[in-house]
């Protein structure tokens, strides 16, 4: 297994955790000393992580990952995320219902808590129906950012 760590401007230092090609961890960028950053000029997958924290429009759709979950739920959950566009966001009640429970709203969002894949399978775009919604022990605000990155209106 390939640990990568990379840097996105103004967001910090994220790791990538890349095993057959694909991607089974992702720890988002936060502001953290840096250490010494290994070179990952050869990693396509942290450039293009890096690109997208810059503002530009790149798609993380096609990149592999590991969706090899503990039930079909939760893997048809991940599966849904990855098709939502980016700058669009639904409900825990529609990612749910995507994922063939409708009423499992507060299954949806316990995935979401537990997601290891970050913007590959992009939680973030997970709103409550009231709401932003909360994001983890990043914050509503990182969520935020998120989605004006990406040009979502909420």
């Amino acid at each position: 297994m390939d640990q990568v760590a990379y840097q996105a401007e103004g967001w910090g230092i994220g790791e990538l955790w890349i095993e057959d090609g694909r991607v089974v961890w992702h720890e988002l960028p936060w502001p953290r000393p840096a250490t010494r950053l290994p070179d990952m000029s050869g990693n396509l997958v942290a450039r293009l992580v890096q690109r997208y924290f810059a503002g530009e429009p790149v798609s993380l759709d096609d990149v592999p990952v590991d969706l090899e979950y503990e039930t079909p739920f939760l893997e048809r959950c991940a599966l849904a995320l990855r098709a939502i566009p980016r700058g669009e966001v639904v409900t825990y009640g529609e990612l749910a219902a995507l994922a063939g429970a409708p009423g499992a709203a507060r299954a949806a969002g316990s995935f979401c808590a537990r997601n290891r894949l970050g913007l590959f399978v992009p939680c973030h775009r997970v709103v409550a129906a009231g709401g932003l919604g909360s994001y983890g022990s990043q914050g509503v605000e990182y969520k935020r950012r998120l989605l004006e990155l990406e040009g979502a209106v909420i």
